[in-house]
C-alpha cells in the first residue's frame, strides 16, 4: 500500500510541476504605435519596436496561434528575402528578424511583422520553450 501512495505522490508532482511549467506567452502588437510588448504568465517580458505592413500592404488585425515555426526561412514570394525566426500565423504572415532595423518603428513591411533580429530570437525562444499552444499573437491597431 505505501508503494502505490508513492507513486500517486510522486505523479502529482510530476502532473503539478507539469502544469506550473507551461506558460502563457502573448505577443501583443500595436500597428497604431509599431511596437510589440511580450508578455509570460501576464508578466513583461520585453518591448520591441516594430514594423508592420506599409500603404498597400495589410497586417492582420486579430488574436491568433501561431501555426508554425521556422528558425531559418527565405521568402518564396518576395525574392528569396531572408526571414530569421519566423513565427507563421495567418497563412503566410510571420513575425520574423529582418536586416532593415534602420525601417523599425515605421510600416514597411508586406504585411508581416517584422522586429530587429535579436528580440525576434528572444521571441521564437520563448515560444519554442513554451510550445505554440501556450502562445498567442494579438495583433490590434
Amino acid at each position: 500500500m505505501r508503494f502505490f501512495a508513492l507513486i500517486f505522490t510522486l505523479l502529482c508532482g510530476m502532473f503539478i510541476a507539469t502544469q506550473s511549467a507551461s506558460a502563457a506567452v502573448e505577443a501583443r502588437i500595436s500597428i497604431g504605435s509599431q511596437r510589440m510588448v511580450v508578455t509570460v504568465d501576464g508578466s513583461k517580458a520585453g518591448e520591441f519596436l516594430v514594423s508592420t505592413g506599409k500603404r498597400g500592404y495589410r497586417t492582420p488585425v486579430g488574436d491568433y496561434k501561431p501555426t508554425r515555426m521556422h528558425k531559418k526561412y527565405y521568402s518564396k514570394k518576395y525574392h528569396n528575402s531572408p526571414m530569421p525566426n519566423s513565427i507563421f500565423f495567418n497563412g503566410g504572415i510571420a513575425v520574423h528578424g529582418t536586416y532593415e532595423v534602420a525601417r523599425l518603428g515605421k510600416p514597411a513591411s508586406h504585411g508581416c511583422v517584422r522586429m530587429h533580429p535579436s528580440d525576434a530570437a528572444q521571441l521564437f525562444s520563448l515560444v519554442q520553450s513554451h510550445g505554440m499552444q501556450n502562445s498567442r499573437i494579438v495583433v490590434t491597431y
